[in-house]
């Protein structure tokens, strides 16, 4: 087979980018999206210094026809779509359910839930013609358990688990899987702003089992192994990859 063509959504930052550095290391063809066309490009570059074929494609995960000109883009520029990592989120506005609001849950749902169903449909609908293809979607331990102060951002990534779990039953047998990777305390820009001061961070990280962040680069390696035909049995699956914290 030629090189897997994989699509990262938030590819720009974090565990997106450090995914697209993993995919791009292994051969594959990739295309990163976001909303920082700046970013996107330099992005871009990286990869290609690494010998891999790669485009930005503008889109922001809210909104329906981006999502369909981000895959029609994928397909046009290389026929195929083999791997999705739908990992674009939001941290929302974090504190207690009485402060939140309307517009703070549609904020933090319209990227981390509706953007996910999105993405799905539109990968799903050049896999399923294909007979071929994996999905992974980026969700968080918070996933599977609660957080105080993060009722929103929570719930958020349990919907992601459920739309997750969902779409592999509905795909079973056709040739897609679908999972999920749930990450916990990671070393990304979204966790210093979600935790907003170094004591809370240092406090977070005390919680942990392992005693420590995981970096990017760990949580990609998981996503690239789940994504690959290695995990060819694996779907439905929510994989936890958070230092023993869901265990505790």
């Amino acid at each position: 087979m030629s090189s897997p063509v994989v699509l990262i959504t938030g590819a720009l930052t974090g565990i997106g980018r450090a995914a697209a550095v993993v995919f791009a290391q292994e051969g594959a063809r990739v295309v990163v999206s976001g909303r920082r066309d700046k970013q996107g490009q330099e992005l871009v570059a990286e990869l290609q210094g690494l010998g891999a074929e790669a485009i930005f494609v503008h889109s922001d995960v809210r909104k329906d026809e981006d999502v369909r000109n981000l895959v029609d883009q994928t397909v046009k520029r290389f026929g195929r779509l083999d791997i999705a990592v739908n990992n674009a989120g939001t941290e929302g506005m974090p504190g207690p359910v009485t402060e939140q609001t309307a517009e703070s849950f549609a904020a933090t749902f319209d990227t981390n839930v509706l953007g996910t169903l999105l993405s799905m449909k539109h990968e799903l609908r050049v896999m399923l013609n294909q007979g071929s293809g994996s999905i992974v979607n980026v969700s968080s331990a918070y996933g599977s358990v609660g957080a105080a102060g993060a009722s929103v951002y929570v719930a958020s990534k349990h919907a992601v688990e459920g739309l997750t779990k969902s779409a592999a039953l509905e795909v079973a047998g056709t040739g897609v899987r679908v999972n999920v990777v749930a990450p916990g305390t990671t070393d990304t820009a979204m966790l210093t702003r979600f935790t907003n001061t170094d004591q809370n961070k240092a406090a977070l990280i005390s919680t942990v089992p392992v005693k420590r962040l995981a970096t990017s680069a760990e949580i990609a390696q998981v996503i690239a192994f789940v994504a690959s035909a290695n995990a060819s049995y694996m779907t439905g699956a929510s994989i936890p990859v958070d230092g023993g914290m869901i265990a505790d």
